[in-house]
Parts: C-alpha cells; structure tokens; sequence
C-alpha cells in the first residue's frame, strides 16, 4: 500500500469528515455482502488500454512527474471514501461505459453528448500540470485531454452566459460515499466563462497515456492547473452555463475555509494550516508555495484589479 512521505491524516483531512469513514467502511462492507459483486471486479478492461491520436503540448511543465503508483493510490475523492487510499479500492468496480454528457443552460446549441462521440470529434493532448491540494501537498501529472473552450464553443453560449456549472453523477448505488450526508450531493463545481475558456483548462480522459483510472475521476474530469484540486471536478455529466454564480460543494459545505475561486494564493491560509509551503509527494522537504501553483504569467491577468484575500 502506497504511503506518501511525512503526510498526516491528520494534516489532510477536513475536520468533521473524518468523524464519518468509519461508517463509510461499514456501508461499502455491506454492500460487497450484499451481493453488489461490482465493487469486487477489477478495473474495466478499456482503463487499461492506451489512448491514440495524443499529441505533446507546449503548455507542459517540465518538472519530474509524479510517479502513477502515487498519483492513483493517493487521492481526494468522498463519492468512493474520506481516506485518500479509499478511492482506488472502493472505486475498482465502477462502470464508467456507456457514458453521456450534457451542455445545456445559456447556450444556443444544448447537447447531450455520448462520451464516444465527444472523444471521436477531439484531438487529445498530453499536458504536464501541477496539481496543488489545499492540505499543503502537491503532484505533477501528465494528464490528457483536450481544452474545455472547444466543447463549450460547439454550444456556443449566449450573451447570458457568465459562469459555467460542472455536476457529478449522482448515483449512490455505484459511489458508496454519496449514501452519507458528508457532502451536499452531487458534487457541484463552477469557473467564471473567461476561466473556464482559458487555453489551460481541459477536460481529462486520461494520463500516463492511458485511459482515465476511476479513482482518477473517470471517464472525463475536469482540471484548472491555477487552483486547488477540488475545483477539478471528477466524473462530470452536466456542464450547464448560468448568468449568476453558481453554488459549488465546498463553498457550500465550509464557506469560511473555500471559497469560490479557489485560486493557489500563498498568502492565503486556510483557517487551520499555512498555505505558504507544501510538499511535493515523493519528496521529503517542503517548498515554497507559488502564486497561482506556477502559472501567474499566463492567468494573473484574468483578476486585475480584483482583491484576492476576498475573493479566495
């Protein structure tokens, strides 16, 4: 079992979400009892197979990548678990095939897409990101994908679009964790339009040129390298453009400690730790916290003039 150097549970784990694993544990015991053999299965066959048609992006880091046993045994993901190994066991059996995804909301062309026929019209990319926890540890990952402006430029919004609202499936049978209240089920996400139109925002169907793993957010997810993992919403079926800020899970669930924008800002704490410093996994010393996780030349412009201790 993979354990990730000099991090705490105590130090990663939300305070009042650690009270409910035990019960979680309990559920998806049950549930295996149960009969529901799904959760017992191995990973489906397609999360093994290699993605074609990939193509190296010049917006990549190039720093070391983390390593994938870190990167699929060492994540947030509450539909499958509080722990951070949780994911990838409870997560096993998840049947990710077939899949749809709706655009609707102010647009003028509202679609439900099958995920294949999304896939077949995009060319993918390999892009090398950071992604910042706020629990103060980070990962580098070569994700793939494609960016999210080309969907919602097929939908084309209307001028009454200002935000854009990403949804989660919601299905506790199939994702144990949503059977508890931990959480404000679906998991709800949203950017401002410019954000989420910025060249570095993609949808992800995969890294380490494979498929997507399901506890990686399977089959597609979304990922903003500027701001804190949470903001990357797993296993999306709905992204819906609105006219108002959209309400999203963890604003919802702690308003004092995540707010909507949830931009990497060092001199931003979180109530209960320093954001200033974190941990790379896979390294034992900390190292200093950059402002929008690295990537202020290409994003900084998006928030002139904007107080970033408010808008956190």
């Amino acid at each position: 079992m993979y354990q990730p150097p000099q991090v705490r549970p105590s130090e990663i784990t939300p305070e009042g979400v650690w009270q409910q694993r035990r019960r979680i544990m309990q559920a998806g015991a049950l549930t295996l009892a149960g009969g529901a053999l799904s959760l017992a299965l191995p990973w489906p066959a397609r999360a093994l197979t290699t993605l074609g048609r990939i193509r190296p992006s010049p917006l990549s880091t190039r720093e070391e990548t983390t390593p994938w046993k870190a990167v699929t045994h060492y994540n947030n993901y509450y539909e499958f678990g509080t722990d951070k190994e949780d994911p990838a066991e409870q997560a096993a059996g998840f049947q990710t095939d077939p899949w749809s995804l709706r655009v609707d909301g102010a647009v003028h062309h509202p679609r439900t897409w099958a995920l294949e026929d999304l896939l077949r019209g995009q060319t993918l990319e390999e892009r090398i990101y950071r992604l910042r926890c706020v629990e103060g540890w980070s990962m580098v990952i070569p994700w793939i994908g494609f960016p999210l402006a080309d969907l919602l430029r097929q939908a084309d919004p209307t001028g009454k679009a200002k935000y854009v609202a990403f949804e989660t499936l919601y299905d506790p049978k199939r994702m144990p964790g949503q059977r508890w209240p931990i959480l404000k089920w679906p998991y709800r996400e949203g950017l401002r339009l410019d954000e989420a139109m910025h060249p570095l925002t993609i949808l992800a169907v995969g890294l380490y040129g494979k498929v997507l793993p399901n506890q990686n957010g399977a089959p597609i997810r979304l990922v903003v390298p500027w701001k804190y993992g949470f903001k990357s919403i797993k296993a999306i079926v709905r992204i819906r453009l609105v006219e108002e800020q959209p309400p999203t899970t963890w604003s919802l669930a702690a308003p004092r400690e995540y707010g909507f924008y949830a931009n990497v800002n060092p001199e931003v704490d979180h109530p209960r730790w320093s954001q200033r410093r974190e941990r790379r996994i896979g390294e034992f010393f900390k190292r200093k916290t950059l402002m929008f996780n690295g990537y202020a030349e290409q994003v900084a412009g998006l928030y002139r003039g904007m107080d970033l201790k408010k808008y956190f």
